[in-house]
């Protein structure tokens, strides 16, 4: 069997990783993209043993950038999600993890020259429209990897990434509010349904019997907990205006409870179908902004959020410790504005070279 050769670089960004591609180096149909990532990743095996994925969501993802169409940017990143044991790609959503590694992949790439000291790198998100800032470390107009700088859900320390989103709001649905409602009741169960950075159905954990505080492994054993979810997602995604998600993995999942460690409040993020082992980029966004608006399913469980001044840092407690989140917003009544969110990653770029795929998928473009 003759294969493919496709240039790549793998690439961890912040808790997530995957290939990160030059768009130009892949086909241009989405029928044959999609079966080219999935034979690359490795789609369809727990293990994704014939395939350069990590069995679990937060390592089957895929980067594909290219220089910026737009005047104010430098980079679009278009992303895909390729599931792990099925053989489906969503390209409905997208990743800030991922996102994270833009920066050094595109200088990495040369798509962008790098600054010495530092390098700002503007990012337009192609399947949202989200437009983000990152500033990437580059002494000697080389990027830095080593740093003191420690995420959780990653061993160790590297180099700072610093992240500024904006525009953020309604990215998919175009409302912060996509049901029109602070609070809608599905199945018997409240939940608030919100776009920021990523469409989110938010819900309190004890309504299903949950502390908040179980980790990743007890909730990915509990399938009735998915059972009895799921449904309602489904429902959710049709109210907000996503129609049948039934293969989306957008609106995703999150249940809130009280912080216990200090931080603001205690989230579990799911993708939709597994527990993150940490915290999602966006999802963060999406939490810390619930746990601000009033009268959203996080009124009574945040800690320190009630009436404070913007900025405002929200500390989200998750199954590998905390993420933080720097709101700048503006109250508007019982209502809020959000204008930016900030927060610090860090990025490594793990390896480069060629990933292969069967010919047979797809013969390049010879």
């Amino acid at each position: 069997m003759t294969q493919t050769a496709i240039p790549y670089h793998f690439v961890r960004g912040g808790t997530s990783r995957g290939p990160y591609f030059l768009r130009s180096d892949l086909p241009a149909d989405t029928e044959t993209l999609s079966e080219v990532l999935m034979a690359a990743v490795g789609a369809g095996h727990p293990l994704n043993i014939d395939g350069v994925g990590g069995g679990n969501a937060v390592t089957t993802k895929v980067a594909m950038l290219s220089r910026s169409e737009r005047d104010d940017c430098d980079v679009d990143y278009f992303f895909a999600q390729v599931a792990v044991e099925k053989r489906e790609v969503d390209y409905r959503p997208t990743c800030g993890n991922i996102l994270v590694g833009v920066g050094p992949a595109a200088i990495e790439m040369g798509l962008i020259p790098a600054q010495d000291g530092e390098t700002t790198v503007r990012i337009h998100a192609v399947n949202t429209g989200a437009i983000v800032e990152s500033v990437v470390q580059t002494p000697g107009r080389q990027v830095q990897y080593d740093g003191d700088y420690a995420i959780a859900g990653v061993p160790g320390t590297a180099a700072p990434i610093r992240m500024g989103f904006m525009g953020t709001v309604g990215s998919v649905t175009g409302a912060l509010l996509p049901t029109g409602n602070i609070r809608d009741v599905i199945d018997g169960v409240e939940v608030t349904c919100m776009d920021v950075a990523m469409p989110v159905m938010l819900a309190r954990a004890e309504d299903f019997g949950l502390t908040g505080y179980e980790t990743q492994a007890e909730l990915d054993e509990n399938r009735g907990f998915y059972e009895r979810i799921e449904p309602i997602r489904l429902k959710a995604g049709e109210m907000m205006g996503l129609g049948d998600v039934t293969k989306s993995v957008t609106p995703k999942i999150t249940l809130l409870a009280k912080p216990r460690n200090g931080g603001s409040v205690t989230a579990r993020y799911f993708m939709p179908w597994s527990c993150h082992p940490s915290m999602a980029v966006t999802g963060a966004q999406c939490i810390a902004t619930c746990s601000i608006l009033p009268g959203t399913v996080a009124d009574g469980l945040t800690q320190g959020l009630v009436g404070a001044e913007t900025p405002l840092m929200v500390a989200i407690e998750h199954p590998a410790g905390t993420f933080e989140v720097l709101v700048d917003f503006e109250r508007n009544g019982d209502g809020i504005e959000i204008r930016s969110a900030g927060l610090v990653r860090t990025a490594r770029l793990l390896a480069r070279g060629e990933v292969m795929v069967p010919d047979h998928v797809w013969k390049g473009f010879a």
